[in-house]
């Protein structure tokens, strides 16, 4: 459904991005009024915002004071969508200053705002920008945590912007929630998601594999952040873009995935499992290419892996800990999924049939997820994030206060 956004942009040289994202909400049929600073025109000029929007475009509380723009932008806002945020902007809105229209406007939305900083490394590292960060957190806005990468000039670290569509996508996560984005139900949270499939080497070449995407697990980290979470997603072996405002951890095999994720384990408040972790391993692995000798090869001895999710919950790392566990099934899936939840001992498992087009490599979903208190919840087939949604409603409700 469309909605009415307010697009804020702030006075940094990744502007340029928000041109990107302004598109990809035009072209879904959002209505989107543009306003800059005053130095944001510097980067990008006036008339490129107001033909990639078709509206006015304007920074001054001044023009078209008949509309009372600088009260009626916040109040007829669905979302109101910040990127990029500066450090000056953030310092401004924190203090509630209303020197400007886009900061009048963040005085005026009833509607969830979300923040996109991108600024140097020094300058989000600094106590009084990350002491902005968490007094907006604590009104309700949904600051996004920026990405890692090249900066302006040779720097490089903590500060670039997300890219555009990953920004759309936390977007849309904000909107679908409705008034519930209001109040971020996992602010101040630390989850943790393994995604992907694991890798066994049996050569510098050739490894043993499964099919996953890694697709599920993205879609609950960028769930996750869009309701408020520090996100550490581990991920093994995927093709997709860093979700906006999630740590990206890289693994190959699963005793990889183990080592991470035993790691970031420790001060997380939930761990959602949902790599597709392998049971077996290689032997042993050679160091050069095995050769065809036209002879029939030696037998492939295997060992077995950790059970990462049954370790995770002997352990409980962490009180009041949820933990969350996959299951892809083929045959009887309740039958299969309660004996695992069992076994595994976590508090959720979301069980799935798999093969014939089914899970992996897609865009949608459908689950039962059975909780260990004995209630099921099942999940018709949709979009990934729907399922997304749902586990997370689930956790959030089993959370400590």
């Amino acid at each position: 459904m469309p909605s009415s956004i307010v697009l804020g942009v702030g006075g940094g040289i990744a502007a340029y991005k928000a041109c990107e994202l302004l598109r990809r909400f035009t072209e879904d049929g959002h209505q989107v009024r543009v306003v800059p600073t005053g130095s944001a025109l510097r980067f990008v000029g006036e008339a490129t915002w107001a033909a990639l929007s078709g509206q006015p475009v304007t920074t001054s509380v001044w023009d078209g004071v008949h509309e009372v723009p600088h009260v009626r932008l916040g109040q007829r806002a669905d979302l109101v969508f910040v990127a990029p945020a500066t450090a000056d902007l953030l310092a401004r809105a924190a203090a509630g200053r209303a020197d400007d229209l886009l900061t009048a406007t963040l005085l005026t939305a009833r509607c969830p705002v979300v923040f996109a900083p991108a600024m140097h490394t020094e300058m989000w590292e600094h106590p009084a920008t990350q002491a902005n960060v968490a007094t907006l957190r604590a009104r309700g806005c949904l600051v996004l945590d920026p990405a890692a990468g090249r900066l302006t000039g040779a720097d490089s670290g903590p500060g670039r912007l997300p890219e555009p569509a990953e920004l759309y996508e936390t977007a849309l996560r904000v909107l679908a929630r409705g008034p519930a984005a209001l109040h971020p139900d996992l602010a101040g949270r630390h989850v943790l998601i393994s995604a992907g499939g694991t890798r066994e080497e049996l050569d510098p070449v050739r490894f043993l594999g499964n099919w996953s995407s890694g697709r599920q697990g993205y879609a609950l980290a960028r769930t996750a952040a869009a309701r408020g979470a520090r996100v550490t997603l581990v991920s093994a072996n995927v093709e997709l873009a860093d979700p906006a405002g999630v740590r990206v951890v890289r693994v190959i095999s699963a005793r990889d995935l183990e080592a991470a994720v035993t790691s970031a384990a420790a001060d997380a408040d939930a761990v959602v499992m949902a790599a597709a972790v392998a049971d077996f391993r290689p032997e042993t692995r050679t160091d050069s290419k095995i050769k065809k000798a036209g002879l029939a090869p030696e037998p492939l001895r295997l060992v077995e892996n950790p059970d990462i999710l049954r370790g995770l919950s002997a352990r409980r790392p962490r009180p009041g800990q949820v933990i969350v566990g996959f299951a892809a099934e083929t045959g009887d899936l309740l039958r299969n999924g309660h004996a695992k939840l069992a076994a595994k001992g976590c508090d959720l498992l979301v069980v799935n049939q798999v093969g014939a087009g089914l899970a992996f490599g897609t865009t949608d979903n459908e689950a039962v997820v059975l909780a260990s208190d004995g209630t099921e919840a099942k999940v018709p087939r949709g979009p990934k994030e729907v399922l997304a949604d749902v586990v997370w409603d689930l956790v959030a409700a089993r959370l400590p206060g």
